[in-house]
């Protein structure tokens, strides 16, 4: 018998919740047939108690605890049917992560305990597994969310003025030589000066930080000695990941950090990962939501013993169920209103808006969201695909919504590689595929526009290799993708070649300052400004080490020369207005000017005709862009192997053309050339003039 106090408490909030006084716990299942609360002491070793919590109202267990207090340690137990041909799964012997937890204390320690199934049984998953896996799981934390934040005020950047940072909180900070060692790779290594510093003279608005939800190694990796560095594997969506927690610190450590990005003037989107989570498939472990109510939490198959699953990981979210659709926009919530973050990026979205085999713009989750008061006003980016039918929805978001344009990525690499045919996608690509977004309202700021992203090549190898290098993953180079549009300049690798580092700096430059001359939303990825290498792995998901950290020292002066010119590329994107278009541009007349607002231009002199745009040959082409002052902004640019010249235009108010930047040695600023003249188009380069 318990020598705790129980009362019956309420059915909400879900969760544990400290008022003050005691705390209160409430679990959803729909289909258990009891719960209990166990637990810890404070080292989360030994199991204190047991106790069953008391009340069952609408299909959600509750008790009140006036004797605990933040700082407990808890997990629960839920007994009901274990049948996976009905779709079934409970197992009381197993410890479960409560899915509203806000804090988790420890790591996960892989055991074939944390299997509800005998792993080795002929049965697989229709075997029993008896043994108690509280040693193995991580412990939930009651937690106290008071916390001060002084004025913390969010910057709310236009998403027309928006430039996005994409960085891995370990990543980014882990080789930082001023930071003490245990505090590198934690939120609080991204409060550092140094690291603040950084960004704000680059430019950026925002920084994208890539999972920070709890996450788990999978045990496959853990098996070869790697790790889980991307975190897309979510056990826990209302509790920051302990392994970026520095030592000593609490939860609240997130909350400073975000409040220090604010003070600098910078936004923070958090990756969320809402499609599937750490459980896998059938034959993965039972951490939370599988033993908590399997078949409400997940879409099953037709035979209900099997998963439906369009993520690659084996399950897929059930949101769908009202209170799983619950569940996920109280998480969001919680980091919009109790940690002031700006946005999130939601990966494999379009399992997110699926009923089975068919993707609805209108589904459940997204009219939630776009009814929701708090999450409406935040930034939403969706990666618009995932491996089901019909996966690839690039376009296909409902209005509020931003999508990362994988189009882009891959026209831009092409042209740049030297494929034939691409002006016309470019031409699109540079003023923001409006044939995708412009519907319903929707704005050039819709497509995020990106070259490179933690998946995939960094921007330095990107230029330096032509085949994915992934031995390190343990998969004979299996694994990531083939399809990379890479060029490596002509040697695979390393070189010291001065001819083809001269090239590999100039691609360098061509792919960010066509990025940043786009109309969209720009997205860099960490270190692509400073040469970040992986050395050729494309899929580096499993290298928590130096393959994806990105380098602060010693830094070649190539790579240092490189930051300057993209922090310039970024302050000349800021101060024109005419490169963060609000509105769709389509040739039409300036007020006042007599001239398009957007024009193409030949080298040989004169506009692009129908049949120049079907000349596959072509590689360089112009873009003049106009508005109602007396300003233009003229880019030029050559993929061509050979030298070109190029007639500047005339256009009225224009007397000369200033060069503001180049790609052949990174200059910025320059001569004036008079319009009519003809100035000379280096091989595989841009020039960008003002007028």
């Amino acid at each position: 018998m318990s020598r705790l106090r129980v009362r019956p408490g309420t059915p909400h909030p879900l969760g544990a919740t400290w008022d003050g006084s005691g705390v209160n716990f409430a679990l959803f299942s729909a289909h258990a047939e009891k719960v209990e609360l166990c637990l810890f002491d404070r080292q989360g070793r030994r199991e204190l108690e047991r106790i069953p919590l008391p009340e069952h109202t609408h299909e959600v267990w509750h008790g009140y605890f006036p004797d605990l207090r933040p700082g407990q340690l808890y997990g629960y137990r839920v007994y009901g049917p274990y049948e996976p041909k009905a779709g079934h799964r409970f197992n009381p012997h197993k410890l479960l992560i409560d899915p509203y937890a806000k804090a988790l204390y420890g790591e996960l320690r892989w055991h074939e305990a944390c299997f509800g199934y005998r792993v080795s049984s002929s049965r697989e998953d229709l075997s029993f597994d008896r043994r108690d896996s509280a040693r193995s799981m991580p412990k939930c934390v009651v937690i106290d969310p008071a916390v001060t934040w002084g004025p913390d005020v969010a910057p709310k950047t236009p998403w027309s003025d928006t430039i996005i940072y994409e960085a891995h909180v370990g990543g980014l900070t882990a080789l930082h030589p001023e930071i003490p060692g245990p505090v590198r790779g934690t939120f609080g290594a991204l409060t550092d000066p140094d690291v603040i510093d950084h960004l704000v003279k680059l430019g950026v608005t925002a920084i994208e930080l890539m999972p920070v939800q709890a996450f788990f190694d999978d045990e496959f990796l853990v098996r070869k000695g790697l790790s889980n560095y991307w975190g897309y594997n979510t056990a826990a969506f209302f509790a920051p990941a302990p392994r970026f927690i520095s030592p000593g610190a609490s939860i609240h450590e997130f909350k400073t950090m975000v409040r220090k990005l604010h003070e600098a003037n910078i936004e923070v989107i958090l990756d969320v990962v809402y499609n599937h989570t750490a459980e896998g498939n059938r034959l993965g472990p039972t951490l939370s939501f599988r033993g908590i109510d399997n078949a409400s939490y997940y879409i099953l198959g037709d035979d209900p013993r099997y998963y439906f699953d369009t993520t690659g990981t084996g399950n897929t979210l059930n949101l769908r169920h009202p209170r799983v659709l619950q569940m996920v926009t109280d998480s969001l919530r919680y980091w919009v209103e109790e940690c002031h973050v700006d946005g999130f990026r939601f990966d494999l979205a379009t399992a997110l808006g699926r009923d089975r085999d068919t993707f609805h713009n209108d589904a459940a989750f997204f009219d939630a969201i776009r009814q929701d008061p708090v999450l409406s006003r935040t930034k939403l980016i969706a990666e618009p695909w995932d491996i089901g039918p019909g996966g690839y929805q690039l376009g296909n978001f409902p209005p509020g919504w931003t999508e990362w344009n994988g189009a882009y990525r891959d026209v831009v690499r092409s042209f740049w590689k030297g494929d034939d045919g691409m002006l016309p996608d470019l031409a699109r690509s540079l003023l923001g595929f409006a044939d995708l977004f412009e519907h319903r309202g929707r704005k050039p700021w819709a497509s995020i526009n990106l070259i490179t992203a933690h998946d995939g090549f960094t921007l330095n190898d990107l230029v330096s290799y032509n085949d994915k290098h992934n031995e390190e993953n343990g998969e004979d180079s299996r694994d990531g993708h083939d399809d990379n549009r890479s060029w490596n300049c002509g040697v695979e690798g390393p070189t010291d070649d001065p001819a083809i580092l001269q090239l590999r700096d100039q691609q360098r430059r061509n792919f960010l300052l066509t990025l940043l001359l786009s109309q969209g939303t720009p997205m860099i990825v960490m270190g692509d400004e400073q040469g970040r290498t992986q050395n050729g792995n494309n899929n580096a998901y499993c290298q928590d080490n130096e393959t994806s950290w990105m380098k602060w020292a010693d830094l070649p002066e190539r790579d240092l020369a490189l930051r300057d010119f993209t922090a310039a590329a970024i302050a000349f994107r800021k101060a024109h207005p005419l490169l963060r278009q609000t509105r769709f541009l389509h040739g039409e007349e300036v007020p006042g000017r007599d001239i398009p607002n957007v024009q193409w231009l030949k080298p040989e002199g004169g506009f692009m005709a129908a049949e120049d745009w079907q000349d596959g040959l072509r590689k360089c082409i112009g873009l003049m862009l106009c508005d109602e002052g007396t300003s233009c902004v003229l880019i030029l640019i050559n993929a061509a192997p050979n030298d070109l010249s190029f007639r500047l235009p005339t256009a009225k108010g224009v007397e000369m053309w200033q060069r503001r930047l180049e790609t052949v040695h990174g200059e910025v600023g320059g001569a004036e050339f008079a319009p009519e003249s003809e100035l000379t188009m280096t091989a595989r380069s841009m020039i960008l003039l003002e007028g």
